[in-house]
Formats: structure tokens, C-alpha cells, sequence
């Protein structure tokens, strides 16, 4: 059974939401038989390479409020990051633009789900608890390395056009679906899940997928344009980002 994901890797609730459906998984009967495929959503296609300022001045502009609440938004991605198993250092983030990483991740899915999904939590790893420059290329390359993919592969790609068009489609796809923040999950092709949400909802829309899943185990169904777009899993909204900021 197939899992599709679009995120960002400079959305902390897309990282939180990754470990929650990697807890949910681990209880899975058939987790053998999920295969967990990214898909890119630029939350600033415009942002420079490497944003500057401090984080929570960013927030506490982009809602117009303080910045004692914006620590206090910050301090509860951090509660939430820490419940899911993450360590995040937002004094530490370097976010800028996501593209070149994006593209480095579809390299990664040329190779199977495996290898996409050790660049991707790399990636996400590097951006919120390393500090890393997201942007940077020489970076990516090394962080993509680091997670197994080929460096001088990884190099080319971020010094080329490759894969821009890949990213450009799942854009095309995510405008197609109503997706207007991240993460946001779609189980088999059936459900959709929007947000962070807890582990014991995703495990309830696996089962629930995985109970009413057509194709053969092991055999997942690739995604096809024409294909309607999956309905919505009878869950409340999780947290999101959109638009270059997060829900908090």
C-alpha cells in the first residue's frame, strides 16, 4: 500500500508529523507491505538561500504580535517536536529555500522509497536540530551523502535543472488536491490527512485503508493524473504550515 506525502523540509510539523506516522507504522500488522513516497510543496518559493534574522522576530511579524508569544508558539513546537521524539533548536534554524533539496529528494526516489525517505529525515534533521543551511547546495550535497545518495549524483542535480520539473508537478498535484498547508498525507489513494496529527489517527486510517485497499499486497498502485483526488479522513485538521509560517 502506497503512502503519499507532501511536505517541506523547513515545516517543523511536517517533521513531526513524519515521526508520527513513523510511530504509527511501527505498530502496523503490515507495515512490510507500506511504501512511503515525498512529494515537494514549497511553502517560499521565493525565499533567498538562507533567511536571516532571528526566528522568532520573523513570527512574532508575520502574526503581529509579541515577541514573548511568539516564544511561547515556538515553545510548544518544540513540546510537540520533543513528544514525537525530536529535538528542535528553532535558535539554531538557518531555513532559506527548499528547492535544490526538493530535487535532491526525487534523485533519492529514483533509488526506492528507503533511500528517499533516510535523504528526506536527513534533511529535516540537518534543518531543525543541527541548524544547518538548508539552501546551501554544497550543504545538501553533503547532508544527501551523509544519508546514503551518491554526492557527485546529488551535485549534479542541484547544479542543473534536474528534477525541476518533478518538483514543478507535485506542485501542479498539491493545487489539484486543495492543498493549502503541510504536511498533508494520502493513504492508498483513498484517504487524505491534513496536518500533524497524532499516532493513533494515522494507525486508524491505515487500517482503515488497508481494509478497503483494492491492488494486491506488496503491489502498490502508481499515482496517475487522471485518477480523482482521495477524499478526506474523518479526523480534525492537524498542524500545518502554509504560506511561509506555521500554525502554532
Amino acid at each position: 500500500m502506497r503512502v503519499d506525502v507532501w511536505s517541506d523540509v523547513v515545516c517543523p510539523w511536517c517533521y513531526i508529523g513524519k515521526r508520527n506516522l513513523e510511530h504509527a507504522l511501527a505498530g502496523f500488522e503490515h507495515r512490510d507491505a507500506i511504501s512511503v513516497h515525498w512529494h515537494a510543496y514549497e511553502l517560499d518559493p521565493n525565499a533567498p538561500r538562507e533567511r536571516s534574522g532571528v526566528y522568532a522576530e520573523r513570527l512574532a511579524r508575520k502574526y503581529g504580535t509579541t515577541p514573548e508569544r511568539a516564544e511561547a508558539m515556538i515553545d510548544r513546537m518544540v513540546h510537540a517536536g520533543a513528544e514525537a521524539g525530536i529535538t528542535m533548536h528553532f535558535d539554531r534554524l538557518r531555513g532559506g529555500n527548499t528547492f535544490d533539496a526538493h530535487r535532491v529528494i526525487h534523485l533519492a526516489g529514483e533509488y526506492g522509497p528507503a533511500l528517499q525517505g533516510a535523504v528526506k529525515e536527513r534533511l529535516l534533521h540537518a534543518t531543525f536540530t543541527d541548524g544547518e543551511p538548508i539552501g546551501d547546495r554544497d550543504t545538501i550535497v553533503r547532508l544527501a551523502a551523509e544519508a546514503g545518495l551518491d554526492a557527485t549524483e546529488a551535485r549534479i542535480v542541484v547544479e542543473s535543472d534536474r528534477y525541476g520539473d518533478e518538483v514543478r508537478a507535485d506542485e501542479r498535484a498539491a493545487l489539484e488536491l486543495d492543498i493549502t498547508g503541510v504536511p498533508f498525507f494520502v493513504f492508498d489513494r483513498q484517504y487524505s490527512l491534513p496536518g500533524a496529527q497524532p499516532p493513533d489517527v494515522f494507525a486508524r486510517v491505515l487500517e482503515r485503508a488497508w481494509s478497503q485497499r483494492t491492488s494486491e499486497p506488496g503491489e502498490p498502485a502508481e499515482p496517475s493524473e487522471s485518477e480523482e483526488p482521495a477524499p478526506t479522513a474523518r479526523a480534525s485538521d492537524g498542524d500545518v504550515c502554509d504560506d511561509g509560517s506555521c500554525a502554532v
